[in-house]
């Protein structure tokens, strides 16, 4: 058996992308062939120092507080010093668990506070290898504008990446940042995946009906769907300021929450929308797929964007997307004329561009033989290369197997 010591900034049950695709992987890997350890920050009082969730055995450190909501804004000052320390505390925590399991390989997820942790353990222990996932979509400009201090630290910010005997990138985007960074390693692209099964069953008349009432969605209503945290970046304001541009029958449901929720809920207001935008507020993920059901299309105009599961999570629950041309998408969404040779599976807009947006919703409501053709082009395309027991099978045989073998 093989034993992986994990360092991530975070984790259940505070869940993004990053931390649901540790989890959707560890799960599918056989126990029997692997055991997963991990290092990551505690943040709540309430969440015990060690937890097993799944295949993972779960060491959390840290400052913490209490009630804690996990976002750069909100958090209390206990939990922004334990990031900062978050390097040191988790190198040393390392360190403690090593001498009393020989771990096989490291593996840290971001070139964050977690990827200074383990670049610190790979100093101490050079011969154990070291893989690095990388999932932030952010320009190496970007990282610069909102981490200052990375300048100050640019050579050893860099060591996280040129330390790595090998990379995992969930999109050729993210690949080329990893060799701007300076990487000359073996990088593997290897998406996030969506859980099919989950996201394509049926919902029933009587759920669907329930669930339409309680958004007041009525009949001839189009809704437009986004499922994301509430910040700027994730475009929903330039879907509101899209409304003006469409039929008065088309409305905004928006599920999830975040600081920017005020300024997003002003927007409508002042856009004279308000009334055709749904703020849901949190959904739990296993309640996504029965959102997506009961609405129209997915829209998500990001202007930064790692790879973008939700947008393949549509594909598996069969509607039609509206995305932009940035970060990873190019990768699975194929625009009809913005990739003629390629079968289409979804439509671009613009960035920063609300009428590009309603363009294209205009165009999926006037012609349903597109939509079909998309849906079902997307939804293959979900099924043969985005499946998380396909993306497991991947990571095990083309990462894990060549850096834990004898």
């Amino acid at each position: 058996m093989k034993r992986i010591l994990i360092f991530s900034l975070a984790y259940v049950p505070y869940v993004g992308g990053a931390e649901l695709a540790i989890k959707e992987i560890t799960d599918r890997i056989d126990s029997d062939e692997y055991t997963f350890d991990m290092i990551t920050l505690r943040f709540d009082k309430k969440l015990p120092a060690v937890e097993k969730i799944g295949n993972v055995t779960v060491h959390r450190i840290g400052f913490s507080a209490r009630n804690v909501k996990v976002s750069d804004r909100a958090l209390p000052w206990q939990c922004k010093l334990a990031k900062i320390f978050f390097p040191f505390t988790s190198f040393f925590k390392a360190r403690s668990l090593y001498r009393k399991n020989a771990y096989d390989m490291i593996w840290a997820m971001m070139a964050n506070q977690a990827g200074f942790g383990a670049l610190f353990f790979k100093y101490a222990h050079p011969d154990i290898p070291y893989f690095l996932e990388l999932q932030d979509g952010n320009t190496l400009e970007r990282v610069r504008a909102r981490r200052p201090i990375t300048i100050l630290i640019w050579p050893l910010y860099r060591a996280i990446y040129r330390h790595a005997d090998a990379i995992k990138a969930i999109s050729n985007f993210i690949k080329d940042l990893a060799r701007e960074v300076g990487f000359r390693g073996r990088i593997e692209v290897i998406p996030n995946g969506v859980d099919i099964a989950k996201f394509s069953v049926p919902l029933s008349e009587d759920d669907a009906i329930e669930l339409k009432m309680k958004l007041g969605k009525k009949m001839g209503d189009v809704f437009l769907f986004t499922a994301s945290r509430l910040v700027l970046s994730r475009g929903v304001e330039d879907v509101i300021r899209a409304l003006p541009h469409l039929p008065s029958n088309v409305k905004f449901l928006v599920a999830g929450d975040g600081e920017d929720r005020t300024k997003l809920e002003m927007i409508a207001k002042e856009s004279n929308v308000e009334n055709r935008v749904i703020f849901a507020g949190h959904v739990g993920h296993s309640e996504i797929p029965n959102y997506l059901k009961v609405s129209d299309i997915f829209v998500r105009p990001s202007t930064i964007e790692g790879m973008g599961s939700a947008f393949v999570e549509a594909f598996a629950a069969s509607i039609p997307v509206v995305a932009t041309p940035v970060g990873g998408i190019p990768d699975f969404l194929f625009d009809p004329e913005h990739d003629p040779d390629i079968e289409p599976t979804g439509l671009f807009c613009n960035v920063r561009d609300p009428e590009s947006i309603a363009r294209a919703v205009k165009r999926y409501m006037g012609d349903p033989v597109l939509i079909a053709r998309i849906v079902k082009n997307a939804r293959t395309l979900a099924e043969e290369k985005y499946d998380w027991n396909l993306v497991a099978r991947d990571v095990k045989t083309r990462i894990f197997g060549p850096l834990t073998k004898v």
